[in-house]
């Protein structure tokens, strides 16, 4: 799978600048979002501060090294499929935190303001196959904790639409001349793409 990778200035900087208590350099993983849906996502990494609007299109992907805030510790990594959802209200985030705490990183995915990408796989998958995954197969948190951590060298991926599948309300896969992608829930028929019972 082809990424294009974006650490922006200042995360990089702040990743290079970490508490004197951080692993040593070389052995952090990333955080990596990747976008298999058809339309666009916005991302912003928020620790203390807010940072830049990341745009992240269509099979494209967006990482930072992990690293711990001075102020907040722990990153959030806040994600909607509007632009500036993060500014107005009621728009609903999808959530990716991490915690980098010597040699762990933790890890969980969260729902704000509603289930913004509800009908839509989306998966956080471990690069170290011993920890472990978190799975919304419709898009929204199962019951449970999702709290999880690794050893901080792993990479962690957190995809939308996992499998390049269609989200709710989209033609099935089957029904587009060429188009070999099935529903990320089910199909009505061999027509549309249909939502899971509520």
């Amino acid at each position: 799978m082809f990424h294009l990778t974006t650490i922006t200035t200042a995360l990089a900087l702040l990743a290079t600048t970490a508490s004197a208590n951080a692993i040593p350099r070389g052995s952090v993983g990333r955080a990596i979002v990747t976008n298999q849906c058809d339309a666009p996502l916005y991302l912003w990494s928020v620790g203390g501060t807010i940072g830049p609007r990341i745009l992240i299109e269509k099979d494209k992907s967006y990482s930072e090294i992990f690293h711990r805030d001075p102020a907040s510790g722990g990153i959030a990594l806040k994600i909607t499929s509007v632009d500036n959802g993060i500014f107005m209200p009621n728009v609903s985030q999808t959530i990716f935190s991490y915690n980098l705490d010597g040699a762990k990183i933790w890890y969980d995915l969260s729902d704000v303001f509603g289930d913004g990408f509800y009908g839509r796989t989306i998966t956080v998958k471990p690069s170290d196959p011993n920890c472990q995954s978190i799975v919304w197969p419709y898009g929204k948190p199962p019951a449970g904790s999702q709290v999880k951590n690794c050893q901080a060298g792993t990479d962690l991926e957190l995809s939308f639409c996992t499998g390049r599948c269609l989200p709710s309300w989209s033609p099935c896969g089957n029904a587009a001349p060429n188009d070999p992608r099935v529903c990320c829930t089910h199909c009505i028929g061999s027509h549309h793409c249909v939502a899971p019972p509520a």
